[in-house]
């Protein structure tokens, strides 16, 4: 039996973000500015401060692609958005830099190594592949179910993610 040809590291991982981020944008796309200081607990994120951070955590990817190492003490992370349409401009433009980012690296860099440090201390180094999977495609699923329940309980339609929804079928 032949099988076709594998794609490569870069280009496997590129399919699987275009997918993830599709469906991300589409949660996103239902968050209510008006709504963005509300917490279904006191523990809990509010739901703007939630909405950005999944915005802002596929920078990671293009951070780890772009150098060795991302410093928090030099290099502040950006604010949150104030509204819906701010939040999905901060998201596309992420996007998009993830995406040529990772259309620019070769499948052997993601074999180096990439730390997060806070001036001298190191808080974490990784391969960049337990980067895409762990601190971006992992970190942002479990986000994006976090954000499906704040929808659910602000009774704000949840969008299909992994085939239908109460609310709606399955894109197609």
């Amino acid at each position: 039996m032949i099988h076709p040809p594998q794609p490569n590291l870069q280009t496997a991982l590129g399919h699987e973000l275009k997918h993830e981020l599709a469906i991300t944008r589409r949660v996103l796309e239902r968050v209510p500015t008006e709504q963005f200081g509300w917490r279904p607990h006191a523990k809990s994120m509010s739901l703007g401060t939630l909405a950005g951070h999944m915005a802002n955590l596929i920078g990671f990817l293009e951070m780890s692609l772009q150098g060795a190492a991302f410093d928090l003490a030099t290099n502040k992370m950006p604010d949150n958005p104030a509204t819906t349409a701010d939040l999905l401009a901060r998201f596309d433009v992420n996007a998009e830099n993830l995406h040529q980012a990772l259309a620019d690296v070769s499948d052997d860099a993601f074999n180096d190594i990439w730390s997060l440090t806070h001036g001298d201390k190191t808080l974490l180094s990784l391969p960049r592949t337990a980067v895409v999977r762990t601190m971006v495609l992992n970190h942002l699923i479990h986000h994006r179910g976090q954000m499906s329940v704040y929808l659910r309980l602000l009774d704000i339609a949840v969008p299909a993610i992994y085939g239908g929804s109460a609310d709606e079928a399955p894109k197609r």
